[in-house]
């Protein structure tokens, strides 16, 4: 790994990354970030629900997805998981209305029947990408789980919705919830709530502002931000913490959206 600020040793890029980690990983970047959704909840089933459905739209304007998000879940009582379980078919005729750019009515009908698939036949979400995971990355993982997702009848539109690594994507949105789920630093952002997943196996969100500030530092040479960036960038971040890399997202993101950083 090369910095693109020859001054900026590795133990100095470090010590300047985790300065920004500290900076914006505490309770209030919840206020401005889709994470907030599933902090509305404290079951663990609500709690990974609606952190998935609000991961799976998290593209586009900010607010605009936090609005969505919560829209998703007031057409769901509020009750993200008894609503999954338990729905009626006039209830679900409900969902069809939704729509979040190119994710409208029918991707969140299927996705509830999907999410119901998973609960009733695999023991959850926690356990389908729990199975899967290896030591350094969760990435066959996410393609497994997107193989399990689309198991059920559903039409080819819907499939765009879900990442897969294994066709060279970064999965940004998955790597993203992945993160809410797994990392438990008692900073008050990140939910913590699976155990089964270790940190060390979680992946950068890899998106235009993560990407760009990674390049600006060396930490990233790729071009495109896709399944090689990510397994570059996850190299690079594992070298300053290989048992909780992804916390440097914080770093990442911050510098680009919050400061501009150039």
């Amino acid at each position: 790994m090369k910095t693109t600020h020859p001054e900026l040793a590795l133990d100095e890029l470090q010590s300047f990354l985790n300065e920004k980690v500290a900076l914006y990983n505490n309770p209030d970047f919840i206020e401005s970030d889709p994470i907030q959704i599933p902090h509305l909840y404290s079951q663990k089933e609500d709690i990974e629900i609606a952190g998935f459905l609000s991961a799976t739209i998290a593209w586009g304007n900010r607010k605009m997805i936090i609005k969505n998000a919560q829209r998703m879940m007031d057409l769901m009582g509020n009750s993200p998981y008894d609503f999954v379980m338990s729905h009626t078919d006039d209830q679900l005729e409900r969902m069809e209305s939704f729509v979040h750019r190119t994710f409208n009515g029918t991707d969140m009908v299927f996705f509830i029947k999907s999410l119901q698939n998973i609960y009733h036949n695999h023991n959850g979400l926690e356990a389908v990408f729990a199975q899967y995971q290896q030591p350094d990355s969760m990435q066959a993982g996410i393609s497994e789980f997107k193989r399990v997702f689309f198991e059920i009848e559903h039409q080819n539109r819907t499939q765009k919705h879900i990442s897969d690594p294994a066709n060279g994507s970064a999965a940004k949105r998955i790597n993203m919830f992945l993160r809410w789920m797994a990392r438990n630093d008692n900073k008050g952002v990140d939910l913590g709530i699976w155990k089964s997943i270790s940190p060390a196996a979680l992946s950068c969100p890899l998106d235009v502002h993560s990407g760009n500030v990674a390049r600006k530092l060396g930490l990233l040479t790729r071009k495109q931000n896709d399944g090689k960036a990510l397994a570059e960038l996850d190299k690079n971040l594992r070298l300053m913490d290989p048992n909780d890399p992804v916390k440097y997202d914080f770093a990442l993101f911050g510098l680009g959206v919050f400061e501009g950083f150039k």
